[in-house]
């Protein structure tokens, strides 16, 4: 099964930029719709971004468009999220995720079959 870490998480100031990273093993990232999405506290998980294989689109969150950007590195199966003029209803819990039936199934909710762990960001002065 495929099984997914996420990383660089922190506390920003507003403004600021973060990257996060999200490692992907036991399978090729071809294999799975995979993105992003986050949970802040006494909220709903909500879906970030996310990159479907099947026709190669990438879709964003309306108050996240313009602002972040999902990427990919095939050859280290690591799925980036670059996350620029960073404000503090950002802050949350983002979480990796992953589904091989495709993107329908986990964007915008969050119903995929395959979770990482949950970084934290902080945005705050």
């Amino acid at each position: 099964q495929v099984q997914l870490v996420e990383s660089g998480g922190g506390l920003v100031q507003p403004g600021g930029s973060l990257r996060l990273s999200c490692a992907v093993s036991g399978s090729t990232l071809d294999d799975y719709a995979i993105g992003w999405f986050r949970q802040a506290p006494g909220k709903e998980r909500e879906g970030v971004s996310c990159f479907d294989p099947s026709d190669g689109s990438t879709y964003y969150l309306d108050s996240v468009k313009g602002r972040f950007t999902l990427s990919r590195d095939n050859a280290k199966n690591t799925v980036y999220l670059e996350m620029n003029i960073l404000k503090p209803e950002d802050t949350a819990v983002y979480y990796c995720a992953a589904d091989p039936r495709g993107l329908a199934f986990m964007f915008p909710v969050g119903g995929a079959l395959y979770w990482g762990q949950g970084t934290q960001v902080t945005v705050s002065s």
